[in-house]
Formats: C-alpha cells, structure tokens, sequence
C-alpha cells in the first residue's frame, strides 16, 4: 500500500516538522553560539545567523510588502526582537536563502539587526516554492493574481497537473482552476484584482466573456458603479451572447459580398446569410426543373 504525500493545504509545519529535513537538530554538536556561522548540524533547532548571510527566496510567491506594516514590525523587533525564528536552507559556505519569513527579515534589516534566529531546513527548489506559497496563502497575504501565478509556477517549473497542484494545495480542482484562469484576464483587470477594486467573485464572472475589450469595459462599469456579483453574473451573461459589434451570436444577416459572388458563379441569385461565429446558410432558389439542373451542373463542375 502506498503511504500518500502530505499536501500542502496541511500547513507549513506539515513540511517543516520533519526529522528528516531538519539540519539544525543533532545531539553530536554543541550548540552554536551567537554570532557564529551555523554549523551543518547542531544539538539546538535554533541558531542566530548573520543578516549579511541570508539572501531572499528566490520563489517568493508575495511581490508586495506594504512600507509602513514592515515599518511597524521593525519597531517591534527594536523592542521585543524576533520572536518567531526565519526558517532557512543553506546554499553554500556561510550563505542561507530564506523559505519563510521574508517579512520578519525585511523588518530585521530595518530595525539594524546583525543576526535573526532562525531554523535550517533541506529543501530543493521545488520544496522552496511549495513552502513559500503556502505560508502565504494560509495567512491571507497573497492577492488573487499573486496565488494564480504562483499556481502557474508549479505547473510550469515542478511540472504538476492540475489534479497534483489541488493534491498539494489542499484546494479541490475547481478552486485551483479558477484562479488559473484569471491570468487570460487583461492586465487591466487583473491589476484590479491586485488592488482589490475588485473581488474573485467579479473576476470569475469576467472571465465567461471571450472579448478581452468587453472585459475591460464592463470591468470600469463594476468599479464607477460598485456593481455586486450577482449583476456582474448577469451582465457578462448578456455580453457573452453577443458578438463583438452587439449582434446576438445566433442572430443570421446576410452576407452582400458572399452572395454577389456566388451570385456570378452560379448565374442566378444566391442568399448567403450568416451568423458573427460564421455559421449560416446558403439559399439558391430557382424557378423550375430545368434550372434546377442546370444549377446542379455548375456544382458539378
């Protein structure tokens, strides 16, 4: 029987509470002591790594800190210091790269710290990016397009399915498709949704009109008008319907230029119609046996 692979939507401590991942734990090594480069293996979880050593994850899924938060958390960390150890991977001699806690780190450096606590972790570039989405994602810290392009990353890099990707994020299919989607959104759009003009619930409701310009257009309409979903539903509804100039996509015009055409190759008078998707139909009428036949030779021919 197959033991099933933790998914991601179990936490951050369902990756990191692991023995077998943990570098910083050993009863072989003495404990490090401030100030002093962590060794490959040490008898405590925690050390204090020099602020100059660590470097930024390089699969941050969050590409937005706000100034005055961080600001903020960097007073905190003058007075309280860092409460909650950085986790790390080591990347070379005396070089770290952070897995989590890119915030804390930020507010470090602000606050003038020479050194953070933190825990050291194996992890490969998969496991990076894993690990970096979720703490996110489970602290609400992400806009919709940050965890749609993060998605797309595991898709694109580590190779997963949509099915492996809902697995590993602890979210049903659906969900995780959804916000695949919203990246065929204009970036009108979804630079809208990274502000939060607007919510998933209007995004997925554009996202049903296959026009990116009606997109657009009714996207500026839900912000003038502060439209609720249910009328974002129903306006996308009626726009997917119709066609690009305002023609209802089952409605069938004729087409002058089609039927002048088949017109002079036919000797008679042809009706093309068609609809804006270009389904239609041709009409040759004739008024007798003969002309019948005589019809039927040309397509004959």
């Amino acid at each position: 029987m197959s033991i099933k692979k933790k998914g991601l939507g179990r936490g951050l401590s369902a990756l990191l509470d692991d023995p077998a991942t943990d570098i910083t734990t050993s009863a072989t090594v003495e404990t490090p002591v401030a100030g002093s480069p962590l060794p490959t293996r040490s008898s405590s979880p925690i050390g204090m790594v020099p602020v100059a050593q660590i470097e930024a994850n390089p699969f941050q899924p969050r590409t937005h800190f706000s100034e005055e938060a961080l600001l903020e958390l960097a007073q905190s960390i003058k007075e309280l210091g860092v409460i909650q150890p950085v986790t790390l991977r080591k990347v070379g001699y005396d070089r770290y790269q952070l897995i989590s806690g890119e915030r804390r780190f930020r507010a470090s450096q602000l606050a003038g710290l020479v050194e953070v606590p933190a825990y050291v972790r194996v992890a490969n570039d998969e496991a990076m990016l894993e690990m970096a989405l979720v703490e996110n994602i489970q602290r609400e810290e992400l806009d919709a397009i940050e965890v749609a392009i993060s998605f797309q990353r595991l898709v694109d890099e580590v190779k997963l399915t949509q099915e492996q990707l809902s697995e590993k994020v602890g979210k049903d299919r659906t969900t995780v498709t959804n916000y695949l989607r919203l990246l065929r959104l204009p970036p009108e759009v979804q630079l809208g949704l990274r502000q939060r003009a607007i919510g998933m619930g209007h995004a997925r409701a554009l996202i049903a009109i296959a026009d990116p310009a009606k997109q657009v257009e009714l996207y500026q309409r839900i912000v003038a008008s502060q439209l609720s979903v249910r009328q974002v539903e129903e306006l996308a509804r009626a726009a997917a319907v119709k066609g690009p100039r305002g023609a209802s996509s089952g409605s069938i015009r004729p087409n002058k230029d089609l039927s002048k055409l088949l017109a002079q190759h036919f000797g008679t008078r042809v009706v093309v119609k068609q609809n804006t998707e270009g389904k239609g139909r041709i009409e040759i009428p004739f008024k007798s046996e003969d002309e019948l036949r005589r019809i039927l030779a040309v397509i004959r021919d």
